[in-house]
């Protein structure tokens, strides 16, 4: 499968995520609203994706997708699949183990990462049941890691994309039927129980079905295993290393007046829908490329995709960038606003989801930034670099949580995301690790003057559009105007983009990702 295929799967997959993902929060605004069940569940869903995060996604991926796939361009499918078969043997052990200790101390692990919830009796007694139901999402979840990497290197990306779309769809079953529950937030919690069983069984049918799956198998620690290791712990410490501005995001956040914690919460699914369409599936797609293009020594192929992912991340996220810092309030009321989430809970929301927003370029480059050393299988520079930004992160939510409140813990979340990615990048070009070329340079500058030209008709058509929208449409009127001010605003950023492309002596069409079939980078 060429790269642009796998680019388009992931990215349709993702992006049934993130829709159904929305339609999820939407039900859980209207049914929870942003009091303290919200709060409550927000913290149990945060604690067990910290650690998966840690030991999952982000570490494992970053150590597991290169060695893998050396492993099987050099050795071929068996070893392969003895490796992956290791492998799994030992994660599921730990993770048995981290999942009865949390089960065990879960009142301890609260008054360590929430501390607030000590202020409030009945929100930590229900966050308290809740994590319990929650946390062996992890276990399931991180071996669904295990088997989308060795998916992932055999060029088969749909199953892994498709995964997230249970937790969806179990949370939204389990809310519509509620009421067979003590409260909507033990349903939801249920949801996401539910939801891990599932995407394991669907993983091991789809590893089954590709002939790579792999059970059981005594670990042995030889060469290849060796090596796995020594990059999977500095990817664990690098990985870890973002997660403690996140766990910050989870102390400080405790410690808010009720509703901070959700306001939060809501704003960042917003936030993370292009995150996760466009960053993350770009990234996804592209280290395991930018893997076997090194290890095959076709180095500027590598760097050829990596230049046309990261100028596609850059034009298609610019108009959620614009829209996140001009119109962030009525996004808010737009989706949420119904139901138990009032008006205030909605102008929260937009005050973080504004200052989320603002570092929203800077994510979605990082896991493009970060694959030119990942993919030659350097997982300390990232390591390192991720540290230093975390502790920049970390510092700002400290000195920003009393002035600022929620927002401010956003603010500090963009900040240290700049920095992150900036180093990265700097670090990579003056090792010659990355190579920007003109056509990089050139979507940079047309999304950068196409993108002024969205936020003038967001800002100044803003109040006719609002107007024409409630004389309309008088019951659904932030609906309208936002779904009217999007199309237009989609279609004028496009029509702009695309003209100022080809001004340039750019094709639109060259922005796809590079193919298996080419011989050379253009």
């Amino acid at each position: 499968m060429s790269l642009a295929r796998s680019l388009a799967s992931v990215g349709g997959f993702t992006l049934l995520s993130r829709a159904t993902g929305f339609a999820r929060d939407v039900v859980m605004g209207a049914t929870l609203g942003a009091g303290m069940l919200a709060d409550a569940f927000t913290i149990a869903l945060r604690l067990p994706n910290h650690f998966r995060a840690i030991f999952g996604e982000g570490a494992f991926n970053a150590a597991y997708v290169p060695a893998y796939a050396r492993v099987l361009e050099q050795q071929g499918p068996e070893k392969a699949k003895q490796f992956s078969a290791q492998l799994f043997t030992l994660l599921l052990g730990s993770q048995v183990v981290l999942l009865l200790l949390a089960l065990v101390f879960t009142r301890e692990l609260l008054a360590l990462l929430a501390p607030g919830l000590e202020r409030d009796p009945e929100k930590l007694a229900h966050a308290l049941f809740m994590t319990r139901v929650t946390f062996p999402y992890l276990l399931c979840v991180t071996l669904v890691t295990l088997i989308a990497g060795t998916l992932n290197a055999h060029g088969r990306f749909a199953a892994a994309a498709f995964a997230p779309v249970l937790l969806n769809l179990s949370i939204i079953a389990c809310l519509a039927v509620w009421f067979l529950f003590p409260d909507a937030g033990v349903a939801a919690a249920t949801g996401v129980l539910i939801a891990g069983v599932l995407e394991l069984a669907l993983m091991i049918v789809a590893a089954r079905r590709a002939g790579v799956f792999a059970w059981f198998a005594r670990p042995e620690f030889g060469a290849d295993v060796k090596k796995f290791f020594t990059a999977f712990l500095p990817a664990v410490i690098g990985s870890a290393g973002v997660q403690i501005a996140l766990f910050a995001d989870t102390i400080i956040g405790s410690m808010l007046p009720t509703g901070g914690l959700s306001s939060i919460y809501y704003a960042d699914r917003l936030y993370q829908l292009p995150v996760g369409v466009i960053g993350i599936a770009v990234g996804t797609v592209l280290l395991p490329e930018m893997s076997r293009r090194f290890a095959a020594g076709e180095d500027a192929r590598a760097y050829d995709a990596q230049n046309r992912a990261m100028a596609l991340t850059i034009a298609l996220s610019a108009p959620f960038f614009v829209a996140f810092l001009t119109i962030s309030d009525l996004i808010m009321a737009g989706v949420f606003q119904r139901g138990a989430f009032t008006a205030e809970a909605a102008a929260q929301s937009a005050a973080v989801l504004t200052a989320y927003g603002s570092g929203l370029l800077a994510v979605v480059l990082i896991r493009s930034a970060v694959a030119s050393f990942q993919a030659r299988g350097d997982t300390f520079a990232p390591m390192i670099i991720s540290l230093g930004a975390v502790a920049v992160n970390v510092a700002l939510k400290i000195v920003l949580f009393e002035p600022l409140g929620a927002p401010g813990l956003a603010l500090a979340t963009a900040v240290g995301a700049w920095l992150n990615v900036a180093l990265l990048v700097a670090l990579a070009a003056r090792r010659g690790d990355m190579r920007p070329d003109a056509l990089l340079g050139k979507t940079i500058l047309a999304s950068a003057v196409a993108s002024a030209a969205l936020a003038a008709l967001a800002i100044f058509g803003r109040a006719p559009i609002a107007g024409l929208a409630a004389s309309l449409f008088p019951s659904f009127t932030n609906e309208a105007a936002l779904m009217a001010l999007a199309t237009l605003g989609g279609v004028a950023y496009l029509a702009a983009l695309a003209g100022l492309l080809l001004a340039l002596g750019v094709r639109p069409g060259r922005l796809r990702p590079l193919r298996r079939a080419e011989t050379k980078p253009e």
